[in-house]
């Protein structure tokens, strides 16, 4: 068996012009795919990264709420019924808004800010520059220093602006484990002058960010929360609601999987015929094989072969070429979001073994027709 292998990857690499198209084809359909889940997957991490920069373990936010840009207001009561909860360990209230800050040139850029509770400041970026402290002085804000920093024509200790005609002054720069979706610099200060300073409706309360003193209260503090008209969600499921937003009520996942399944069309036709006519060309060969004794399982395995080597060869074309496209797009354009996870690399895998077994399949089936006598005839 293990001669008959050899013979199938010789007939395999010698034809070169037939393996470097068997494997253009699977390399251009992995990168498709990889690269289009792959932003998909930026994005949705973008799309939650004040959930995942916070840290909260459990958010209570209106049922209407999809995602952190766009929350729904709730009475102040509602922070002090999830405060009064059996099981609730601690529980402050949270900020998120979008505001004006005029540059020092008199232009305008659009920003992100968040306020943390007046006592705790949970939820706090880590400071590059600068004490959390300050964040208590008058008009003291916090930077983050992220893709979007520059924007702010990238502010120090100490640079002031104007933010909603209020006055906004840098007491620290912060870092954060990720940047937001919609390319605007983000704002920290804490939640009482953050509601003084954007203006807002009626209720001013974005989010209660709590925690349960242990797994097993949960159950309780969602319905609790349910029943007063409101959604307790944790973190993980908060991510979930977000991810299923962009996915489904939006055109971005749709529009990715379109690309996608395009790409594994593409990928599908040409490997498909490739192969196909190689092993057309190689039929003598494998009657050969067989009028001297080779099994139909053994000119099987053959193909198998032919066709595991070449999408192996190609995935990790295809995923080595998509690493390094990402990488040199993140070099030059900070802000891009696309990012490579083991979800999107399985997913490309699965596709390249439907096509492997598809190819194969036309191929088996034409071998296995081939009788000895034809090799001879003439």
């Amino acid at each position: 068996m293990l001669g008959i292998l050899k013979v199938a990857f010789k007939l395999l690499v010698n034809d070169r012009g037939k393996f470097v198209a068997l494997l253009t084809g699977i390399t251009f359909a992995v990168f498709l795919m990889v690269q289009m889940t792959s932003i998909f997957a930026g994005i949705l991490r973008k799309a939650a990264a004040t959930v995942t920069n916070t840290g909260a373990k459990l958010w209570v936010l209106d049922p209407g709420v999809n995602n952190v840009a766009s929350s729904i207001p709730m009475p102040d009561y509602v922070l002090d019924a999830v405060r009064s909860l059996p099981g609730v360990k601690f529980a402050v209230p949270f900020f998120s808004g979008a505001a004006l800050v005029k540059l020092r040139d008199g232009t305008y850029q659009p920003v992100t800010v968040l306020g943390l509770d007046d006592t705790t400041l949970f939820g706090r970026p880590r400071l590059l520059e600068g004490r959390i402290q300050d964040i208590y002085r008058d008009y003291g804000y916090v930077v983050v220093k992220d893709e979007e920093y520059p924007k702010l024509e990238k502010p120090g200790l100490g640079t002031s602006f104007e933010l909603n005609d209020n006055r906004c002054v840098i007491v620290g720069v912060a870092t954060l484990p990720s940047s937001g979706l919609f390319g605007l610099p983000t704002l920290y200060t804490t939640y009482t002058r953050a509601v003084q300073d954007v203006p807002t409706e009626r209720f001013t309360l974005s989010f209660v960010l709590a925690e349960a003193a242990s797994p097993a209260d949960l159950p309780a503090i969602k319905a609790s929360v349910s029943r007063l008209g409101y959604q307790a969600l944790t973190d993980q499921e908060f991510i979930g609601k977000i991810t299923r937003f962009y996915t489904w009520h939006t055109g971005l996942g749709m529009n990715i999987l379109l690309m996608t399944g395009i790409a594994f069309v593409v990928g599908l036709s040409i490997s498909g015929q490739a192969f196909y006519s190689f092993t057309l060309e190689n039929l003598e060969k494998f009657g050969a094989l067989k009028a001297i004794g080779a099994k139909g399982r053994e000119l099987v395995y053959m193909i198998l072969t032919q066709a595991g080597v070449t999408a192996l060869g190609g995935y990790g074309l295809g995923v080595g070429l998509t690493a390094l496209l990402i990488t040199l797009a993140k070099l030059r354009i900070p802000e891009y979001a696309s990012i490579v996870t083991f979800g999107n690399l399985l997913l490309a895998f699965g596709m390249v073994l439907v096509i492997s077994a598809f190819t194969s399949w036309f191929a088996v089936r034409r071998v296995l027709k081939i009788e000895p006598f034809e090799v001879f005839r003439g």
